[in-house]
């Protein structure tokens, strides 16, 4: 329906075409909210559902929540939104222990990281602290200094880090005792 009437009308009035968009601008918000909904509502849900905590803000002790979290300010305690993500913006500080789905750094944190699914620290990021999640992944100029332990999805994080703790107190006193 739109070519035949915009073919008519484009040689005589380039208006028109702009007119029948105003009109349906109208309508739109009600298919936005039909079509696009379905397809982009993934998009538009993570965007609606994500928390900022801006350049000036400073909190101190426990986050936690359900939805997703953008830290460009400064974050000290502990953070806790395990099934969504969290990110540490280009001017983001935290001191914190972070435990999340996936972790993105792009700012400086010093705490360690739990993630189900991923961490990525980017090339402007900075980590001081282990990381525990089943992917990871280090740009080029990124800083990372702690450990890395990759776990599959659903594992139990407390007994392998009990385990690898043991062997590693228990590796020095033999070394020692065989020096002496």
């Amino acid at each position: 329906m739109w070519k035949p009437t915009n073919q008519p009308a484009t040689p005589g009035r380039p208006a028109e075409p702009e007119r029948p968009s105003t009109s349906t601008a109208t309508p739109a918000p009600g298919m936005i909210t039909s079509e696009p909904a379905a397809v982009p509502r993934p998009v538009t849900t993570t965007a609606s559902d994500q928390a900022t905590i801006g350049k000036s803000l400073v909190i101190k002790g426990e986050v936690s929540g359900s939805e997703s979290l953008y830290i460009d300010g400064r974050v000290e305690g502990s953070i806790n939104l395990s099934g969504n993500r969290v990110t540490i913006g280009r001017n983001g500080v935290v001191a914190a222990n972070i435990s999340a789905r996936e972790i993105v750094v792009l700012g400086k944190v010093r705490g360690n990281l739990t993630a189900s699914d991923r961490v990525d620290i980017r090339s402007d990021g900075s980590l001081t602290g282990d990381v525990v999640a089943a992917r990871i992944s280090i740009e080029d100029g990124a800083f990372f200094k702690g450990g890395i332990d990759i776990r599959k999805a659903g594992a139990k994080p407390d007994s392998k880090i009990e385990e690898v703790k043991s062997v590693t107190s228990a590796s020095p006193e033999p070394a020692i005792a065989a020096r002496a």
